[in-house]
């Protein structure tokens, strides 16, 4: 029997479309990393790479729809179903940055474009949500030259990987999940700069050497509970980059930054934000 993936079956009564839409912005806060829609029903199947953030995302269901809805958790054997989820995905241009499924190399605007290429599975990071265009966009705004990059919570690679490509000396990537450091190690081979990126199974919290750039797409509550070690992480004069918290958590995740690291600039693509943080030479 192969693995099984979190998900919820959400049933949504006579398929109400503005019902469904606010379901699935609901449903983006957890960032699930796929979600079935068929035309011709009224269930709605959302995977998640972590048994708690499928949970969690049944308890807000539950609170913001009540009975409007029938959610049921599930664990679905893998089938097949990440790459089938995931084919319909297409190239996305991000800044100067280009993000291309294998399958999709040569769409977009490729003249004066770098283009990085991501396997879609279940490491998250495909470009395709909105904390993965923020961080890929900050990282195109600090000097990357000849420096060192930490890429914590990598999942797919994506941000070690864009470092690298961009410039930067080397990139290490970790995550906790065996599944999303397989997908990073593949997207690896697809992009040409092997020999500066790596990817380690590890727990950030555990780590003590320093870089120049740390890369955190994490979760408010994470980065606020974690600030004094992300800011240990990074090297004097480098920078902090974070990612994952809403517009709700602004102000206890800058609050935590700001008595550790500067706050130099801070973004927003609908309600989720990023900040670029400067630690002092």
């Amino acid at each position: 029997m192969g693995k099984a993936w979190p998900a919820l079956d959400i049933h949504v009564p006579g398929c109400d479309p503005q019902l469904q839409e606010l379901v699935l912005a609901e449903l983006d806060d957890f960032q699930p990393t796929a979600i079935q829609e068929p035309d011709d029903s009224s269930l709605l199947r959302a995977f998640f790479t972590t048994f708690e953030s499928r949970d969690a995302a049944a308890r807000a269901l539950g609170a913001s729809f009540g009975s409007h809805l029938f959610v049921q958790s599930l664990n679905v054997e893998d089938e097949g179903w990440a790459a089938r989820s995931q084919a319909q995905l297409r190239a996305i241009a991000i800044g100067q940055i280009l993000v291309a499924p294998p399958w999709d190399l040569g769409s977009g605007p490729l003249t004066g474009m770098t283009r990085i290429v991501i396997q879609p599975s279940m490491g998250f990071g495909t470009g395709h949500h909105a904390t993965t265009r923020l961080m890929l966009r900050a990282l195109q705004a600090v000097p990357l030259r000849d420096r060192t990059v930490l890429d914590i919570g990598c999942g797919s690679g994506i941000l070690a990987i864009a470092a690298a490509t961009l410039g930067a000396r080397s990139a290490i990537g970790i995550d906790i999940d065996e599944d999303a450091l397989l997908n990073a190690s593949e997207n690896l081979t697809l992009n040409a700069v092997s020999g500066r990126v790596r990817f380690e199974e590890r727990d950030f919290r555990d780590r003590s050497s320093a870089e120049d750039v740390v890369l955190a797409n994490l979760t408010g509550a994470l980065i606020e509970k974690s600030a004094a070690k992300l800011a240990e992480l990074v090297g004097r004069g480098g920078y902090l980059i974070v990612s994952g918290f809403m517009e709700t958590e602004r102000t206890m995740v800058v609050a935590a930054l700001e008595a550790l690291v500067t706050l130099e600039t801070i973004d927003q693509e609908d309600e989720w934000m990023c900040a670029v943080c400067r630690r002092s030479a």
